[in-house]
């Protein structure tokens, strides 16, 4: 049996026979066919390819859903309130089994995009600006494929980077079975790809596309994960110093930010996202959907996150007082196109106040905690026009706040949890004041099984050389 990345890998020949980054690529029944090395002949069925790709990662499990829901519902964002789809619980109560479909099909989609990737990557056309820039771009999709698998299935880098990550993938090959590479190993293929990528970027095209400061802020998020914290803001500065992003500079302006649906060449806020629009998307499983209450309407601001915002914070706007199965309950309103003519919400996977809060964290962390405040004040005194900034942080404290700021900016975007593992802090829940379902655990200790996925039970099954995370 090939192994289960392998098993949903398309055929290339039909990627590029399709010819668009539309939804029919998530559709098709996977094949077991080895795509050609004449798959990829000239630059135009490498761009197609390369659409493929993209396409690919709008996959409900992967950032079409999965990936940003998780990352907020395993920690102490959002929950899962008593009317509900039956959807994402075992990833709010922490019981996920290595047999559970959403961690295989996270697994298996992360993979189809690597294979994706790969070919590209491994195509023989001659080097040029074209084949150099999608080259580039795939370099990078790979890197953030492969930082969600390790984040997901494995222990943290600053916890054991010896210990077990996933396997590397780097060709296709449907008869080999790659045991689990290290975590620290794995890192370095992430940092490899990025550093590749930002030898190949030339071409900036809008947000749904890669460009030279997408792989540079990934580089920098990987960096803070990894705790190498001046090389972190060595990149994030190389984000900065590009005068090509910008902040909303109001509460009006922030809500027509996230109102707005198309990928953006202006330089705000956003650096990189996955597409979605009236034709291409995932429809009710889109992950507007899972948090509108025109939709499934399920994940819901808890109670704390709302508390920790100021009353003249553009942020809070962005969350509706409202009632849920008769309860008084806090509704996410940062993906409100659901009924939106003109598309869909898209996932938006790096932003440019993220950009500056890594500045600020690392500048803290090497001891400049003047500037660090400094790029902590540019983004809380953007979202609140009232505020006057913080004063006399310094040390701890700022760091801290930085943390807060963090949550903050970056809520339902998938982000809080992997703050508190990298940081290596529980997750602590305030059951009594939000309406959690009843049994619903309030503490995820760091020392718990459940910090990260079971590997999926079908790719052991497929492929003995890999092993499962202990207590699954």
């Amino acid at each position: 049996m090939k192994n289960a990345y392998i098993k949903r890998i398309f055929p290339l020949l039909t990627l590029i026979l399709l010819g668009s980054c539309g939804k029919k690529f998530l559709n098709l029944s996977p094949y077991n066919e080895i795509p050609t090395s004449g798959a990829v002949t000239d630059e135009n069925s490498m761009q197609v390819a390369v659409n493929g790709m993209y396409a690919s990662l709008r996959a409900v499990d992967l950032f079409g859903r999965s990936v940003p829901i998780d990352g907020d519902l395993m920690a102490d964002n959002t929950f899962i309130g008593g009317q509900n789809s039956n959807r994402y619980l075992q990833e709010m109560l922490w019981t996920y089994i290595a047999i559970d479909g959403d961690q295989q099909n996270m697994w298996a989609e992360a993979y189809n995009t690597i294979l994706r990737a790969n070919v590209i990557i491994n195509s023989k056309l001659p080097s040029d600006a074209v084949t150099q820039q999608l080259i580039g771009e795939s370099l990078t999709v790979r890197a953030l494929c492969y930082f969600t698998l390790v984040r997901f299935y494995a222990l943290p880098y600053q916890t054991d980077s010896s210990s077990p990550g996933v396997p590397i993938v780097l060709t296709f090959d449907p008869f080999a079975k790659p045991a689990r590479s290290s975590v620290g190993q794995v890192y370095q293929q992430i940092q490899s790809d990025l550093n590749q990528a930002i030898t190949l970027l030339n071409t900036a095209k809008n947000t749904s596309y890669v460009s030279l400061p997408v792989a540079q802020g990934l580089l920098a998020k990987v960096l803070l994960t990894e705790g190498a914290y001046a090389a972190a803001n060595a990149e994030s500065l190389l984000v900065i110093g590009s005068g090509s992003y910008h902040l909303t500079l109001d509460s009006a302006a922030l809500a027509n930010y996230w109102a707005t649906t198309a990928p953006r060449t202006d330089g705000l806020e956003t650096l990189f996202e996955v597409e979605f629009d009236a034709v291409d998307n995932n429809g009710t499983d889109n992950l507007d959907a899972f948090y509108d209450q025109a939709g499934y309407g399920d994940a819901l601001c808890t109670d704390t996150l709302w508390k920790i915002y100021s009353p003249t914070d553009g942020r809070r706007g962005l969350i509706l007082p409202g009632f849920r199965n008769s309860q008084g309950v806090f509704i996410v309103n940062k993906y409100s196109n659901l009924q939106n003519a003109n598309g869909k919400d898209n996932t938006k996977i790096l932003r440019y106040a993220e950009i500056l809060l890594i500045a600020a964290e690392t500048y803290n962390r090497t001891g400049n905690d003047v500037l660090g405040l400094s790029y902590l004040d540019t983004v809380a005194k953007a979202r609140d026009n009232s505020f006057a900034g913080y004063t006399g942080l310094t040390g701890s404290n700022l760091l801290n706040q930085i943390i807060i700021e963090r949550r903050k900016e970056l809520a339902f975007e998938g982000d809080r949890y992997w703050d508190l593992v990298r940081l290596g802090l529980p997750v602590i829940r305030d059951t009594a004041n939000t309406p959690y379902l009843i049994n619903t655990p309030g503490t995820l200790a760091v020392s718990s099984k459940a910090r990260i996925f079971p590997i999926p039970q079908a790719e052991i099954n497929a492929n003995k050389n890999v092993t499962q995370n202990p207590g699954y």
